[in-house]
């Protein structure tokens, strides 16, 4: 009887054990995870689709449209159960399917897609040295950071990659390379059930049927309809408009936060990446039911996508088609070595960017399929000339110690400087004009418009060793050479003045007290150290032009609604220094400029124009080939209205520059006119 009752005690407290337990179960499970387990459940039953939203347009100045739109088709890979053989054998069938179609795969790794393999990285080089990307880059390779060293080669990592997933077969057919991109775009995008990753964007119709056709084949492929960007006309304005592509996963982890999914579009280059927060479009969710006690009851309400803003720019697209082309005809005709180079046009009034080029180009609609020789081409198409190419400003500098040495009192407007062939001021260095070197003759006496229009180095000389180094750096800084234009571009680089500090950082072994009197006379005639990008060059131009008022440069007309049209931002000029000069020193600058055109250098190009033009041509000296040509130049004379600057690199003379110029005030002014001599094809009387 004693143990009936001692076992129906252990049974009761068993039970109210239990109970307790079940009770904070539910509590637990209703109250403090309830939020939880209703998503759950929810999720089992319904699920939150969401529906992409296009990036806005890119316009010209006068609504033309550049960038927009299209309806194409991606290929997405979701995680199964599957093994790695099931995986790569469902892989290989897309590779086939996109070899047979030319189509190409979402390719993550730095190396290129034919082989022989190679590194695709932009600062790679042949000097031995580890590139700071590839470093970068297998530094932060989390994904098979114990199976690929910095030490491999490029063929080497496909291998181990192979290796790392399984794949058999030759390692240097497309077939296995294509399916090991896939395989690592999988890995870094971290896919799942629920999370498909993109391994093939903007498929053609007939890989579209063909994996439809398949679809109970090939397990965890789907076929998405996506957005694709396009370009109205395929390689004009490469360089401004850039490129917006598959977001990486350090662009990922660094916008998640915003809402990026693993699969979105983002702006990489030119305007697509600096207006990327305009341009992109906030995405919709597609409404969800399921059927609950016979009813349809609504889990979600659809949320319609929201298509990006416009960006209206400042660029007239006719006048940049004029700009390309010409500078690409001036280049092709220079020959020799002569490849490259970079042109912008500016309002002197404003600063908007009316044209900007940089010679060679590519076009962006076939930039993943020619990216192995786009890497590998010594000219560098991909380098933005305009922004981010730096050149020594040659004579085109001259104009600026000039403006410098008269408002500092260094020299008077009506002073003349005897020319005598050689600058002979200091004992260890005595440089000399270039009409000496080319014909044993002087300029004889000069003031400071003859000495503009000669391009008379003695007299810049000395005017520089009047003012000193530190005064040209004060000038240059107040024209905006060597400091950032603030042009909407990404890929903008400041450049430098020519000075003591500079100079110690990059010649080993010297200080500052090692900077010597030649060298303040090299700065002054636009030599030395000193090295500006054409925006810059242009800017300064112009600011000489209006009088003194340097804007900053601006590449942006507006932001539009996608929606209705309505102005959502507006860029309106903004001025970044007001140099207060004396109208009549900056006239006689202005003379020396337009007795460049009228008289000396540029002469021929402009002999007989209908209009008065101010410039002055540029010859900067490099270590191997050909001078650098440079020329800028402002019209019409009496009442600017834009001024330009190009750069050819190699183009031995600055008079070769001032074509490109020509070309561009001829379309400007005479926009009827220029329908016979637009951008010649071959001009004539290149100067070698």
């Amino acid at each position: 009887m004693r143990n009936s009752r001692y076992r129906f005690l252990m049974i009761k407290i068993i039970a109210f054990v239990m109970f307790v337990l079940i009770a904070v179960r539910l509590f637990s499970m209703q109250i403090i995870d309830g939020e939880v387990y209703n998503e759950t459940a929810t999720s089992r039953v319904s699920t939150s689709i969401r529906t992409k939203a296009p990036r806005g347009d890119i316009l010209d100045k006068y609504g033309k449209v550049l960038v927009t739109n299209k309806i194409g088709y991606s290929i997405q890979l979701q995680k199964t159960s599957s093994d790695d053989a099931v995986i790569n054998n469902t892989l290989g069938e897309v590779a086939d399917i996109l070899i047979k179609t030319d189509g190409t795969a979402v390719n993550s790794i730095p190396v290129s897609v034919e082989s022989p393999y190679k590194f695709e990285f932009e600062d790679e080089n042949d000097n031995g040295k580890v590139s700071d990307e590839k470093a970068k880059w297998f530094r932060n390779n989390k994904y098979a950071k114990d199976r690929i060293k910095p030490s491999m080669s490029a063929e080497k990592v496909i291998k181990s990659l192979c290796e790392l997933y399984g794949i058999h077969g030759d390692i240097n057919s497309d077939r296995v390379r294509m399916i090991v991109g896939m395989r690592y775009e999988a890995d870094i995008k971290e896919f799942s059930a629920v999370t498909p990753v993109t391994i093939a964007e903007d498929i053609s119709a007939e890989a579209v049927t063909a994996i439809r056709s398949k679809r109970d084949g090939i397990a965890g492929v789907t076929v998405a309809e996506d957005y694709v960007r396009t370009y109205t006309e395929p390689g004009f304005a490469t360089h401004i408009l850039g490129r917006a592509g598959q977001i990486s996963d350090s662009e990922y982890e660094k916008n998640k936060a915003n809402g990026y999914g693993i699969n979105d579009i983002i702006g990489k280059q030119g305007i697509e990446r600096w207006a990327e927060s305009y341009l992109r479009g906030r995405d919709g969710i597609e409404g969800t039911y399921a059927e609950i006690d016979g009813e349809k009851v609504e889990l979600s309400k659809a949320k319609e996508p929201v298509p990006g803003n416009y960006v209206m720019l400042t660029i007239d697209s006719e006048l940049q088609k004029t700009l390309e082309e010409s500078l690409e005809s001036t280049i092709k005709a220079i020959g020799n070595d002569c490849d490259s180079g970079g042109a912008v046009v500016l309002d002197v009034n404003t600063g908007d960017t009316l044209a900007i080029a940089s010679y060679p180009t590519y076009d962006m609609t076939t930039f993943n399929e020619d990216y192995s020789k786009l890497i590998e081409n010594k000219a560098n198409p991909m380098l933005n000339r305009a922004v981010s190419g730096l050149y020594s400003p040659g004579s085109t500098f001259k104009p600026l110690t000039a403006i410098a040495g008269i408002q500092s009192g260094a020299v008077r407007t009506n002073e003349y400087i005897a020319c005598t062939g050689i600058y002979d001021y200091y004992k260890d260095y005595q440089p000399s004009c270039w009409i000496y070197s080319e014909y044993d003759a002087t300029h004889g006496h000069q003031n400071v418009t003859q000495a503009i229009e000669n391009s008379c180095n003695v007299y810049f000389y000395e005017l520089g060793r009047r003012l000193g180094i530190d005064k040209l750096d004060e000038y240059a800084k107040k024209f905006g050479l060597g400091e950032y234009t603030g042009i909407q571009l990404t890929e903008e680089t400041s450049g430098h003045m020519a000075s003591p500090d500079y100079k110690e950082q990059v010649v080993t072994n010297v200080t500052d007290s090692d900077w010597f009197g030649g060298d303040t006379l090299q700065a002054a005639i636009g030599q030395s150290y000193s090295l500006f990008t054409p925006v810059q060059l242009a800017n300064y131009c112009a600011t000489i032009a209006n009088g003194g008022t340097r804007y900053k440069v601006n590449l942006i007309d507006s932001i539009r609604s996608s929606v209705d049209g309505s102005v959502v931002e507006s860029f309106e000029p903004e001025v970044v220094e007001k140099i207060e000069m004396d109208p009549q020193i900056m006239d006689r600058i202005h003379d020396g400029m337009k007795k460049v055109v009228d008289e000396g250098s540029a002469s021929s190009i402009f002999e007989g124009y209908p209009i008065q033009v101010g410039g002055k041509t540029g010859t900067a000296q490099l270590g191997n080939g050909s001078n650098n040509a440079i020329f800028i130049a402002f019209a019409p004379f009496d009442n600017p209205k834009i001024a330009i600057a190009v750069v050819l690199e190699h183009g031995v003379r600055g008079t070769n520059a001032g074509r490109v110029a020509r070309d561009v005030f001829d379309k400007y002014f005479f926009a009827a006119a220029t329908e016979e001599t637009e951008a010649t094809q071959m001009p004539s009387g290149i100067i070698q």
